[in-house]
């Protein structure tokens, strides 16, 4: 298990699982509150970024703001797949649904699963993310629901940034549910509350 990790066993084992994935700076203890508000009877696998920058935590490398180390990106998203694998057969979860909830860099890499390795998440909930990489074959994702969730004068992560992601996610097929705040990088209670909804709708 190369992943620092918390996985907390839920009430409910036939929800899925929710796969949580902090922003930079964060720990697996960060997003354990919103797990609480979104879904608090799922179990919870919540991992810590491998990579340092500047002693902050993080899931890949970047060369500067907005900008991904497209080998790093691409090595760890793998890694993080295995290692969801390896942790579903530790803790006794389905691996095949497994939804992911990321703040930031932690739903950039998440959104790059989703794009890269088929079938590695039921679906997802996008918190001020941004389009992980251009110009890269994704297969269709029918069966995927994703909740994109961003601010509209977030000063890192341009609206336009999102607005690719949410454009590269439906010409995939995936069923995607967009929210707009009208603040910034910072995660609002309405976003949470959202997501709270959204999760009741897969679940139905």
């Amino acid at each position: 298990m190369n992943h620092e990790h918390l996985f907390i066993k839920g009430e409910e084992p036939s929800l899925p699982t929710l796969l949580l994935l902090h922003g930079t700076g964060g720990d697996e203890n960060d997003l354990l509150p919103l797990a609480e508000m979104i879904a608090p009877k799922a179990s919870i696998l919540s991992v810590r970024g491998n990579v340092s920058e500047n002693g902050m935590n993080r899931y890949f490398r970047r060369l500067a703001a907005g900008v991904f180390d497209k080998e790093d990106l691409a090595k760890r998203t793998e890694e993080l797949h295995t290692f969801v694998q390896e942790a579903a057969k530790t803790y006794h979860f389905d691996a095949r649904n497994v939804i992911a909830v990321g703040y930031s860099n932690g739903a950039n890499i998440a959104a790059n699963l989703l794009y890269t390795i088929k079938d590695s998440l039921t679906g997802a909930v996008l918190f001020h993310a941004m389009q992980p990489q251009d110009h890269v074959q994704i297969d269709r994702m029918e069966q995927t629901s994703v909740l994109v969730s961003s601010g509209r004068r977030d000063g890192m992560i341009p609206a336009a940034e999102s607005e690719k992601l949410i454009q590269t996610l439906k010409d995939a097929g995936a069923d995607v549910t967009e929210f707009w705040t009208d603040g910034g990088h910072e995660l609002t209670r309405d976003e949470v509350l959202e997501a709270q909804k959204w999760f009741v709708q897969q679940t139905d």
